[in-house]
């Protein structure tokens, strides 16, 4: 202890320069890193930081249209904006607090704020050129790591103003990573949705919205589902819109500034308790909030000065004033409810009366729900204190304020021994482990009531802490770990219908993911390589040669403890599961998960395939 003392002494305090310290502390300025398999990794934020700036300049009334190309590493973003000052352009990408967001009447309602969102962009780059033209002149430069490396004279062009930025993300800091363009795609929509005019063309593909959060709700709501049409209002600095459906559950999308608040904040707390007040007063009924708020999809938009987010990623939003001189925000959302829903309810009585059916549908459905609930959570706790089911973690979502509470991880597992390989080779701090006792039920169809009355489904909803909706999630990522065999696959396929049938706003939210774990191990005496298909295994063959050692993992309980640990650490293998816009989520559990149907069955007649067939394929 005394040498340690010692050694602590003015050589052991370093200063590090801001590119330093983004690269060696990145989770600071743009939450986890990840491999680009979860909507929250990394890469979608630089991609982010750089399209928030080409946003702010069409907020302000510069440029209607901006250019996208994105392949699986390289991103390429061209604006039609006033361009970045052409003196200023090396400084406003690699010096910290510099940039244009700090004058108020140059960027009045911005989402970047604080000058660091291009130069952490820039840092985790392997890659970056930025090029700014400005009336008939181009000033452009290139950077590798935040270091500068080509400085390039000012030029002539005919080019239209705006600004391109290009990079490449670091892989030495991005392991593995791949950009999911569906992923892109929803970040793409949500920006056209708040900015109604604007186009993006992303890959040759264009995204355009004239209806903003109207167009939103129509493609996240299932329109036959819809119990009264979309209300949609807005006024000066915010936007909202909401309806009701049949899903269980609460589901929101909520943006400051442009900036998709995946965490929520001020805004959408004010926004669902303003909903019940108003619904309450309007009935004068002193309806139960939950009934009011079962089964609602809504969206709201705010645009503020000077937002105050709980981290650099701005994914919630902290407790602020609309401005200067303006009220809190709470208040703000509370009166413009207030006055505008409930003016609505009064000249459009069919929607009134609709809204009415469909809160009184809930408080039946709860109260008859009631004593089954109250049996369940009874013998849940009594579990919970001796819960064989669950091997918990010590950092959980809804608790931690650390950065790696963003990898919380339960693993959801088949039988004794896949369990056990997980459990011994996991991390205690992020990675729990919840093990089936063989299939769930199939539970298409059924009533919420049941979640209560099947142990096995009553402590999964306890271990993620989900029975009162999102908020006390204790897992960001919700890990199905079966085998790939047709049983396997059946499991996946039940836990993804009780999801989707009574906690949807999980999947929707980005929080449920498939461990892909290899199929065979090739190796020889120098080397070992895992594959996770056919394709991998003969391009292993080939490169060790010599007949090397080939073994096929029947499933997850044959893979060792140690051999488990390479798969769920740092290159673990995470497949979302992610709904498209379009995706109907009764209609898709019908098809795949109801009584056999025609359409069903001719589906898999014309997909059938014989072992014959798929080994023909594998080595055409």
């Amino acid at each position: 202890m005394a040498e340690l003392e010692h050694n602590y002494n003015e050589d052991s305090i370093r200063s590090l320069e801001p590119r330093e310290h983004i690269r060696l502390r990145p989770g600071m300025y743009i939450g986890k890193l990840g491999d680009g398999s979860s909507a929250d990794d990394g890469i979608y934020i630089l991609v982010k930081e750089v399209i928030d700036n080409s946003i702010d300049e069409h907020v302000m009334g510069y440029g209607k249209t901006i250019d996208i190309k994105i392949s699986d590493h390289k991103v390429q973003v061209r604006d039609y904006g006033r361009g970045i000052p052409l003196g200023k352009v090396i400084d406003c990408v690699s010096k910290i607090n510099t940039g244009g967001k700090y004058d108020s009447k140059a960027f009045q309602k911005s989402v970047g704020l604080n000058g660091v969102g291009t130069k952490a962009v820039n840092a985790l780059s392997s890659h970056f050129r930025i090029q700014s033209v400005r009336d008939g002149q181009m000033k452009a430069a290139e950077f590798e790591r935040g270091v500068l490396t080509n400085d390039l004279p000012l030029e002539a062009t005919s080019q239209r103003n705006g600004t391109l930025t290009v990079f490449t993300p670091d892989d030495t800091i991005f392991k593995n990573y791949q950009y999911n363009p569906d992923y892109l795609e929803n970040q793409i929509w949500n920006y056209v949705y708040l900015n109604a005019g604007l186009t993006i063309n992303f890959n040759g593909k264009k995204f355009y919205s004239e209806n903003g959060l109207l167009d939103l709700l129509r493609n996240k709501a299932d329109e036959e589902s819809m119990r009264y049409p979309i209300i949609h209002l807005k006024g000066p600095d915010i936007e909202l819109a909401l309806t009701h459906g049949n899903d269980y559950g609460e589901e929101y999308y909520s943006f400051v500034n442009g900036q998709y608040t995946t965490m929520g904040g001020t805004h959408l707390a004010a926004f669902r308790t303003a909903l019940v007040k108003t619904i309450r007063d309007f009935y004068k009924k002193d309806y139960d909030a939950a009934d009011i708020r079962g089964s609602v999809v809504g969206a709201i938009s705010l645009r503020v000065q000077e937002p105050v987010f709980e981290s650099q990623t701005k994914t919630k939003l902290g407790s602020i004033d609309m401005g200067p001189d303006g009220p809190a925000v709470n208040s703000y959302i509370n009166d413009f409810i207030k006055e505008h829903l409930d003016n609505y309810l009064r000249i459009n009585q069919a929607t009134a009366e609709a809204l009415k059916k469909r809160i009184e549908q809930s408080e039946r459905e709860r109260k008859d729900m009631a004593g089954v609930k109250k049996l369940a959570n009874q013998r849940a706790k009594k579990a919970n204190l001796h819960n064989r089911k669950l091997r918990d973690c010590r950092l959980h979502f809804n608790e931690d304020k650390h950065e790696n509470s963003l990898l919380s991880t339960l693993f959801i597992t088949e039988g004794d021994s896949a369990s056990g390989s997980i459990t011994k080779s996991r991390n205690v701090d992020t990675e729990a482990v919840f093990s089936l006792r063989g299939k769930p039920l199939n539970c298409f169809g059924l009533k919420k009531k049941v979640v209560y009355e099947n142990e096995e489904f009553n402590l999964l909803q306890h271990a993620l802490n989900i029975e009162e909706g999102l908020e006390g999630l204790r897992y960001n990522r919700v890990v199905i770990a079966t085998d790939a065999d047709v049983d396997g696959m059946h499991i996946r396929l039940l836990l993804l219908t009780f999801f989707l049938q009574f906690f949807p706003d999980l999947v929707k939210n980005g929080h449920v993911y498939i461990l892909e774990t290899p199929l065979f191990r090739v190796r020889n005496k120098k080397e070992t390589i895992y594959c996770y298909n056919e394709t991998e295994k003969q391009a292993a063959i080939e490169k060790l040669g010599k007949r090397p050692e080939i073994t096929r993992f029947k499933g997850l309980g044959e893979i060792s403890p140690d051999e488990f640990g390479k798969f769920i650490g740092d290159n673990i293998k995470l497949k979302p599961v992610f709904l498209q816009k379009d995706t109907t989520i009764q209609k898709m559990l019908s098809y795949y998960m109801g009584k056999n149907t025609p359409e069903r069955q001719q589906f898999i007649i014309e997909n059938l395939k014989f072992e014959k067939d798929i080994v023909e394929e594998v080595y055409a």
